[in-house]
């Protein structure tokens, strides 16, 4: 149950990760890459995904500054791509790179490095991790609640990852805590 919690708000940050263009995107091409790649994960098509995803980055990565949003959506995607299938060690180094783009691109508080902060940790998370993962999750909290308000459906997600985590590592009390918001959160009519 909890390798599908993480799976599912994994997919969800995967999908709804994307940045709006910044003045100029990495174009109709990408853009048509992208969907996809979405698809493709959405319908469990990793093999394929993973090749569309490359050339999506590379469509990313000559189209618009390294520094981009979009190089940075294209990396957390192949970097998805590659956790789903187990490579971990193939994916941290892209989740890092989406995260210091999205850091240097949008800000420090900006609520898509929230997103690639979840994604680090829940990669971490799953190779069990804890200590390196907990961090990242609790900073992910803190900016969701700050950037987005502390009812919003993306504060949910980043208290459900923490929770799982307390729980993973003993700390029931603690998640349970956790998961009473999270459930208050999503009970809320919007």
């Amino acid at each position: 149950m909890r390798n599908l919690r993480l799976f599912t708000a994994a997919l969800m940050l995967v999908c709804c990760g994307a940045t709006p263009a910044l003045a100029e995107g990495a174009g109709i091409e990408w853009d048509i890459l992208n969907q996809e790649v979405m698809e493709l994960i959405r319908t469990g098509k990793y093999d394929r995904g993973g090749v569309v995803a490359k050339k999506a980055l590379e469509v990313a990565e000559n189209s618009v500054d390294a520094d981009h949003p979009d190089v940075a959506q294209s990396l957390n995607n192949l970097a998805f791509l590659y956790k789903t299938q187990g490579q971990y060690a193939l994916a941290e180094p892209l989740y890092k790179r989406a995260l210091a783009i999205r850091e240097k691109a949008l800000g420090p508080d900006h609520p898509s490095v929230a997103t690639s902060l979840n994604n680090l940790a829940a990669l971490y998370d799953t190779q069990g991790q804890y200590a390196a993962a907990e961090p990242l999750y609790k900073r992910a909290l803190a900016i969701d609640e700050k950037a987005l308000g502390p009812d919003h459906p993306s504060v949910a997600t980043s208290l459900e990852n923490l929770a799982g985590l307390y729980r993973a590592t003993e700390r029931t009390e603690e998640a349970k805590k956790l998961e009473r918001r999270a459930e208050r959160i999503r009970a809320m009519k919007r």
